[in-house]
C-alpha cells in the first residue's frame, strides 16, 4: 500500500506519497512503439556487453597490451558493462511485461549502482587523462611513474571514492520521508530525478547539486589541466607528422571525455534549471546507454594495437 500524508513544511494540505514504490514512465507510453523500443534497446545492450567484453579479453590475452593505458581501458570497459546492466535489463523486462512499477528498495539500489559505476567511469577517465599527460610530458620517466602498483592503486581508489559517493547520496536520500508523486519520467531511477521528487525544503536539493558539482569539478579540473599540458607539449614538436601522431594517441580518450561529460553534466544542469522532467530522458539515454556502447568502437576503430589484438584473439 502507498500511504498518503501531508508534507509538514507545506501550509496547504495536499496528498503526498510515503516511501513504498515508484512508477517508471519510460521513454514512451505508446503501445505501438513498445516492440520497437524492446528490439532497439536489447540490441544496444547486447552490442555494449559483447563489445566491452571483447576489449577486456583482447587486453588480457595479448601481452603487448599489458600497459597502463590498456589496463585502465579494460577497467573502463568493465565499469561500462556494469553501468548499462544496472538500468537496461530492467527497462527491457518492463517493456515486455508491461509493468512500470519498481519498489523503493529496488529503486534505491539501482540508483546506488548508477552512481557507483557512473562515478567509476568519471574517475577512470580522469586517471586515463593523467596517464596521457605522463606519457606525453614525461615520456622518459613514464615506466617508473606509471608502475603496476600505482595503476592498481589508482583503480582501487577510484572504486572506493565511487562507493563513498554513492553512500553519501544514499544518506541524503534516506532523509526524504515523503515525495511529491510516485511517477519517475525516465526508464530508470535517475539520481537527479529522484532528487526532484522530494517534497522537503529546496536547501537540501541545492546542497546535493553543489555536492555533485564539486565531485564532477575535481576530475574535470584534472582532465583540463592534463590536456593543457599535453597541448603545450605537442605544439613544441617541430614536425607536423609528430604532432598528428601525438594528438591521435589521446584522441580516443578525448572523444570519450566529451561524450560522457557532455551528456552526464547536461542531465544534472537540466534538472536544476528546467522543471520539465521529460527533457532529461534523452541525456540519460546518451550517457547510460549510448556512451558505454560507443566506447569499444571509439577505442578500437582508431587504435591499431586493439585491432591487431582482436584479430589475434
Amino acid at each position: 500500500m502507498i500511504h498518503q500524508r501531508c508534507c509538514p513544511s507545506n501550509t496547504e494540505s495536499q496528498n503526498l506519497t510515503g516511501k513504498s514504490e515508484f512508477h517508471l514512465i519510460g521513454l514512451s507510453e505508446d503501445p505501438d512503439l513498445q516492440p520497437v523500443l524492446f528490439g532497439l534497446f536489447l540490441s544496444m545492450y547486447l552490442v555494449t556487453v559483447l563489445g566491452n567484453l571483447l576489449i577486456i579479453l583482447a587486453v588480457s590475452s595479448d601481452p603487448h597490451l599489458h600497459t597502463p593505458m590498456y589496463f585502465f581501458l579494460s577497467n573502463l570497459s568493465l565499469a561500462d558493462i556494469c553501468f548499462i546492466s544496472t538500468s537496461v535489463p530492467k527497462m527491457i523486462v518492463d517493456i515486455q511485461t508491461h509493468s512500470r512499477v519498481i519498489s523503493y528498495v529496488s529503486c534505491l539500489t539501482q540508483r546506488s549502482c548508477l552512481i557507483i559505476f557512473g562515478c567509476m567511469d568519471d574517475l577512470l577517465l580522469t586517471v586515463m587523462a593523467y596517464d596521457c599527460f605522463v606519457a606525453m610530458c614525461h615520456s622518459l620517466h613514464y615506466p617508473v611513474i606509471m608502475n603496476p602498483h600505482l595503476c592498481g592503486f589508482l583503480v582501487f581508489v577510484s572504486f572506493l571514492l565511487s562507493l563513498l559517493d554513492s553512500q553519501l547520496h544514499n544518506l541524503i536520500v534516506l532523509q526524504f520521508a515523503y515525495f511529491k508523486h510516485v511517477e519517475i519520467y525516465n526508464f530508470c531511477c535517475e539520481p537527479a530525478q529522484i532528487l526532484n521528487l522530494d517534497c522537503s525544503e529546496p536547501f537540501i536539493k541545492n546542497l546535493v547539486t553543489c555536492f555533485v558539482g564539486a565531485i564532477f569539478g575535481f576530475p574535470i579540473s584534472v582532465i583540463l589541466f592534463s590536456y593543457y599540458k599535453i597541448v603545450s607539449s605537442v605544439l613544441r614538436i617541430p614536425s607536423s607528422g609528430g604532432k598528428y601522431k601525438a594528438f591521435s594517441t589521446c584522441g580516443s580518450h578525448l572523444s570519450d571525455v566529451v561524450l560522457f561529460y557532455g551528456t552526464s553534466v547536461g542531465v544534472y544542469l537540466g534538472s536544476a534549471v528546467s522543471h520539465s522532467p521529460r527533457k532529461g530522458v534523452a541525456s540519460s539515454v546518451m550517457y547510460t546507454i549510448v556512451t558505454p556502447m560507443l566506447n569499444p568502437f571509439i577505442y578500437s576503430l582508431r587504435n591499431r594495437d586493439i585491432k591487431n589484438a582482436l584479430r589475434r584473439f
